[in-house]
């Protein structure tokens, strides 16, 4: 089975993780972690150069970075549980970045936390999980961290 697991750091990223190693059978699930970093989108007056704005390249160099160590914790926990397991950061927007990486890998199955977000939030926020699993191309497992974690 392949397993899209899609992260970002948080720590309802971390019980989707523990409960990839805890539910999956390592000899039948390859793994893709997956975390999606959004482009920084802004605007620059026309007599700037194209892309001229350093500290917005930094910043997203950063985010890159945080991305890359993320998927690199989340596989080391895998590995030592006995999945093959391969690693990717993407630069998209989050909901399209993993519905395209899900086809694109061909998953069989979408595991990714949910914030658990509510009312007004939710409403400003939008749902990844929610849009995840009504587009998904396969199942869609939704991890809700318990209280307190």
């Amino acid at each position: 089975m392949k397993v899209l697991l899609a992260i970002d750091g948080s720590s309802f990223s971390q019980e989707a993780t523990r409960t990839v190693a805890q539910q999956m059978r390592p000899e039948q699930s390859e793994v893709l972690v997956l975390e999606i970093v959004e482009p920084l989108v802004f605007s620059t007056p026309p007599q700037m150069a194209p892309g001229y704005a350093p500290e917005m390249t930094e910043r997203l160099r950063d985010q890159l970075a945080e991305a890359q160590h993320a998927v690199k914790d989340a596989a080391e926990t895998l590995r030592a549980g006995g999945f093959r397991v391969k690693t990717r950061v993407v630069e998209a927007e989050i909901r399209a970045g993993i519905l395209d990486t899900a086809s694109e890998w061909q998953a069989d199955l979408i595991v990714l936390g949910s914030h658990g977000r509510k009312g007004f939030s939710r409403f400003m926020l939008g749902s990844v999980a929610e849009s995840v699993a009504r587009h998904a191309p396969c199942s869609v497992l939704i991890v809700r961290a318990h209280p307190g974690s």
